[in-house]
């Protein structure tokens, strides 16, 4: 059967991202989920949207739908676009013109008429085009349609991408939301995406759920693929004499030998204790010095950084 036009009913333009062809497909399944509108014909709109979802949400899909248009389950996975568009052409044209080569071979199936079947599809069809196996040609069916593969999104802190763990996903689904318990692995990635095989759209079979990974804002940690950098308040004299310090990392706690002489901003390199790999390395950890002063320093403090500053030489804005 002939969809409608997934970009008019979404009212997407042909090169609409993921993104927003999923805002919009969620704002008209708001407006006309028919247990929130009640007007004739909501229900009818909304299966249409979700319809149109499936097919534009599904990069494969989408794909057919792009190069054979509104017919394009019926048109097998082995067909050629620029042959389809070919022999569309030369069909109209021989609609236009009476009957060419190859006419007098037409279905109902919407791929019109004058079209030399066997010229297109060199044998593909094979015993299915003369009504072979299970007659799905003399049904006018192509079989079981596979259901459209989906994607959500799934934020995880910096901990649970380190050690991985159980994870609560809410999906929109037309009969309503659908709670998912889904294992994130360790080491996830921000943008990763994590296959669940049938857990997408709804056919026969179903198709598959993609969750694509985003790593949430950290007040401690920034994290650039595996490598994770994280602050390292030092003292005035730790900087200055050098220390082994205390540092907390998503793995747990971990001591830092700070150089003599670190100034604010110097990266201490912590190797193999960032994201950990499933297939390789772990990512690094840097830990970023960053001195800091005592805001009220006591009487004692207040007298030795005055003394310091009697007895040193030190200019930093002439270093």
């Amino acid at each position: 059967m002939a969809v409608s036009d997934p970009y008019e009913v979404l009212g997407v333009s042909r090169d609409a991202g993921q993104d927003e062809i999923q805002r919009q497909y969620r704002k008209l399944a708001r407006q006309y989920h028919p247990d929130v509108n009640k007007d004739p014909g909501a229900e009818e709109r909304f299966k249409d949207v979700s319809e149109s979802y499936a097919i534009l949400s599904d990069p494969d899909q989408r794909r057919r739908y792009d190069a054979f248009g509104p017919d394009f389950r019926q048109v097998p996975e082995d067909v050629d676009p620029d042959m389809w568009a070919r022999s569309q052409s030369r069909a109209r044209a021989g609609a236009r013109g009476g009957a060419g080569p190859g006419a007098g071979y037409t279905t109902s199936g919407g791929f019109g008429e004058g079209i030399d079947f066997e010229d297109l599809f060199g044998g593909l069809f094979g015993a299915r085009g003369r009504g072979g196996p299970a007659g799905r040609a003399a049904s006018g069916g192509w079989g079981p349609v596979r259901g459209a593969d989906q994607e959500a999104e799934v934020q995880v802190s910096v901990e649970e991408a380190y050690r991985g763990g159980k994870h609560t996903v809410t999906l929109d689904r037309p009969g309503g939301p659908r709670r998912l318990e889904v294992t994130i692995p360790a080491g996830v990635t921000d943008g990763q995406r994590i296959r669940l095989a049938g857990q997408g759209g709804g056919g026969d079979p179903a198709g598959d759920l993609y969750l694509i990974a985003r790593i949430a804002p950290h007040p401690r940690y920034r994290v650039d693929g595996r490598n994770v950098t994280a602050d390292l308040p030092l003292t005035p004299w730790e900087a200055t004499l050098g220390a082994t310090v205390a540092f907390q990392t998503p793995g747990g706690e971990a001591k830092v030998k700070v150089p003599a002489g670190t100034s604010s901003g110097r990266r201490l390199r912590l190797r193999g204790r960032g994201l950990p790999n499933p297939r390789g390395d772990p990512g690094d950890l840097y830990a970023e010095a960053r001195i800091v002063v005592p805001s009220e320093p006591s009487e004692q403090e207040r007298r030795l950084f005055e003394q310091l500053a009697e007895a040193s030489s030190f200019d930093p804005r002439r270093a």
